[in-house]
């Protein structure tokens, strides 16, 4: 897989950049990396399984994101690959981007609409993506924890964390690490290609560092001289 111009993924070079669709402009990790080699809790050889599974979800996750095209995803079959996410029907890649993509796949729920502290059916791929940008400033960063098998048949261990240094649908931004941990499956073709993918993880522990912030209506109190104190 090719690896110029990117530390950590792959498909970024100068090359490459200029001549992709992107939705949202060309991706930066300049950020998201930093964050990555400040909180990581491995540093996997270069070369390693666990090297190369990191390397490859990590580009998988800023093709599905950021390419436009789903004819120039290079790490999946784009015809053939299905998603699914803790047990739910498997989606195809058109489904996928009709229900808005990314943060909206991964975070499905059955709970009633009254009890969504996030709820995927109202949210589009724009603005689930500014939401998260907004919350997460400095990125949400991925790294492989353990890879319990290795290619055609990929399983691994994963953690996800970044820190809510914006606010969350109303919630005022705590400053602290939120993180949570989950497995994944991936199944890889004759030509290294992903063509299915398994997730199983909880989105509660996601959300649950989310609403932690105090809401508007109780971020203010009034001082006997009527001037408000701010929640910081």
């Amino acid at each position: 897989m090719a690896n110029s111009g990117d530390k950590y993924r792959s498909y970024l070079s100068e090359e490459e950049i200029k001549n992709t669709k992107w939705n949202f402009g060309p991706p930066n990790y300049d950020d998201v990396d930093k964050l990555f080699e400040e909180g990581r809790t491995n540093i996997w050889p270069v070369g390693s399984l666990e090297e190369k599974v990191q390397r490859l979800v990590k580009t998988w996750e800023m093709e599905l994101i950021n390419k436009a095209d789903p004819d120039e995803y290079k790490t999946l079959d784009a015809k053939k690959f299905k998603l699914g996410v803790n047990g739910r029907k498997f989606l195809t890649l058109e489904e996928i981007v009709k229900i808005g993509g990314g943060y909206n796949t991964f975070l499905q729920t059955s709970l009633p609409a009254s009890l969504r502290f996030y709820n995927s059916e109202e949210e589009t791929a724009d603005s689930s993506q500014k939401l998260f940008r907004t919350t997460f400033p400095r990125g949400f960063v991925l790294e492989i924890l353990q890879v319990y098998s290795g290619p055609p048949v990929i399983v691994y261990k994963f953690r996800h964390w970044g820190f809510m240094e914006g606010p969350f649908k109303g919630h005022a931004p705590t400053g602290e690490m939120v993180e949570f941990f989950g497995m994944a499956i991936l199944e890889l073709d004759e030509h290294s290609k992903i063509v299915k993918k398994e997730v199983f993880s909880d989105r509660g522990e996601l959300l649950a560092g989310l609403i932690k912030g105090k809401t508007s209506n109780e971020s203010t109190e009034e001082t006997p001289s009527g001037c408000p104190i701010m929640s910081s």
